[in-house]
């Protein structure tokens, strides 16, 4: 595919959410969204501004390596900044993965959103990426994010200590996906 037809993913949509790529002008939302308890108690706990910025430093170098990486999600109808989702490179010990994530303030929990932005970043790491897998990485007590990765298609591949934290990683490799029979 040559450069000038090479698809964007600078932003998407889905049913009820609008992916819009970080930016630094994203920096306050980040900082609000590390600054809420409730959001981040599963994501290694609530991060200062030195962190945030190492974050944000981070996932924006991500973007500029490899022309995809974290999104602000926002509600389409009204707009507002309700959470993040990702693809990215990972390294699970010593071996370069490609990751879908999200986090979402407390009152857009429980709708389904983060099985929405998890099943179209799957979709966009197979069909854009051309990924031979995606993986998602939880700890053993998120439950909900473990549902949530299992709806997508994933599999747990292994456990495993990732910043000092034990982990489950799960995966979906190009032949499971293109073969699913995964209810909407």
């Amino acid at each position: 595919m040559s450069a000038s037809v090479a698809p964007t993913l600078d932003s998407f949509t889905t049913a009820r959410l609008v992916a819009e790529r970080l930016t630094p002008e994203h920096r306050d939302e980040i900082a609000r969204m590390h600054r809420d308890a409730r959001t981040m108690a599963m994501l290694g706990g609530v991060r200062d501004d030195e962190k945030t910025r190492e974050y944000l430093e981070r996932n924006l170098a991500h973007w500029d390596r490899y022309g995809y990486g974290l999104w602000i999600l926002r509600d389409r109808k009204s707009g507002a900044m309700i959470g993040r989702g990702l693809l990215r490179h990972l390294d699970v010990q010593g071996q370069d993965d490609i990751e879908t994530g999200y986090a979402f303030y407390p009152a857009w929990w429980g709708r389904g959103l983060a099985t929405e932005i998890a099943r179209r970043c799957v979709d966009l790491g197979f069909e854009v990426l051309h990924a031979p897998s995606i993986v998602g990485l939880t700890t053993p007590a998120n439950t909900a994010s473990l549902r949530v990765l299992r709806k997508v298609g994933m599999v747990p591949d292994r456990e495993l200590d990732h910043g000092g934290v034990p982990h489950v990683l799960l995966r979906v490799t190009r032949e499971t996906w293109s073969a699913r029979q995964i209810p909407e």
